[in-house]
């Protein structure tokens, strides 16, 4: 049994110094259970990112881009090159913890059902505390708004090993991901159109509407910086969230649901609007806006793969996709933790 751990990396060199070295050496498995191998696949760095691999990690295999083809393509285009039974998709500014591979290939290798998991997300500046990226896993509310166990909008939450129970999961955090490789091939892998954010919870939106399962494995830690490529308050990064949750919704929401949901989020996507207005955010205001008319513009180019999806289903009503509002929740009942919901 082969797993591939695969780093994604644009002009990260600063990030591969940092913390390449502790994926290199906690990254094995004992050998009856078979090799884990580490890779980077660079996408288009103009930066000292190769020389740097070449001279200070030669274990370390390099497939090598020569342009950015963000997050979700530049990993489906490293599988292409990579067979393996699973494959860990991890951010370049991850930091594993001893014995963080295990765990969780002991727990795919004993739950065939499960197609994708992650460790426990923690924060790298805040070790006590989950990240804000994945904590120990997340859920979609009625209208798209993705949060975490560990984690609603800006509440994050300490680990007490109050979220440690194995339980279901819509998606698995981007940051640290483990997945059967097979599957993710069989199911169409990221969806490159998306470049970056969402991605994650779109293709494991898909899995669990195929009938696979998502799982978290509290045994396994790593401590995530988050925001190295885009912090929260670029306008760039607000754009792609806004525009990829309406595509993944798009994608993914069966009929009935379709044009409600879809109704009530353009009303809540200008309310956000006006409220970065409010902030004096006219940067995030503006791709909101944007987000939506260039959703509007793409929507069609995704018809195929709604219908794909609607086809491939065995179930379109996915229990981890709840049905209230977590606005709603969040500022109106007070619901700041996952356990309060």
């Amino acid at each position: 049994m082969q797993v591939a751990v695969v780093i994604l990396n644009w002009n990260g060199e600063q990030m591969l110094r940092d913390f390449l070295p502790s994926v290199v050496e906690h990254s094995v498995l004992p050998d009856a259970m078979g090799e884990a191998v580490v890779y980077v696949a660079d996408n288009g760095s103009t930066d000292g990112s190769l020389a740097l691999l070449a001279d200070k990690f030669p274990m370390v295999r390099t497939i090598v881009f020569d342009e950015n083809y963000g997050f979700a393509e530049g990993y489906n285009k490293a599988f292409e090159q990579i067979d393996a039974e699973y494959a860990v998709l991890l951010n370049s500014d991850v930091e594993v913890t001893p014995g963080w591979l295990l765990p969780i290939v002991e727990y795919m290798e004993v739950h065939p059902e499960v197609a994708a998991c992650q460790p426990k997300l923690m924060a790298y500046h805040r070790k006590e505390e989950f990240e804000y990226a994945g904590a120990m896993g997340g859920y979609l509310d009625r209208y798209g708004y993705p949060y975490c166990r560990g984690r609603i909008f800006d509440t994050v939450e300490k680990d007490l090993h109050q979220y440690d129970a194995d339980v279901p999961l819509l998606w698995a955090t981007g940051a640290c991901l483990m997945v059967r490789l097979p599957i993710y091939k069989e199911v169409g892998g990221l969806d490159g159109r998306f470049f970056a954010h969402m991605e994650e919870i779109d293709l494991c939106w898909r899995l669990r509407c195929r009938g696979y399962e998502v799982r978290s494995v509290a045994e396994s830690v790593v401590y995530h910086v988050g925001g190295a490529t885009l912090n929260a308050g670029n306008p760039r990064k607000t754009f792609l969230n806004f525009r990829n949750n309406l595509l993944m919704l798009y994608k993914n929401l069966p009929t009935e649901e379709l044009r409600s949901v879809l109704f009530v989020r353009a009303l809540l996507d200008y309310v956000a609007a006006a409220m970065f207005v409010v902030k004096g955010e006219w940067g995030s205001a503006k791709a909101v806006v944007r987000a939506r008319r260039e959703f509007r513009k793409l929507k069609g180019e995704f018809s195929a793969s709604r219908e794909e999806n609607l086809r491939k289903a065995s179930s379109m009503d996915v229990p981890e996709r709840t049905r209230f509002s977590i606005l709603w929740r969040y500022h109106a009942k007070q619901c700041k933790t996952y356990d309060r919901l």
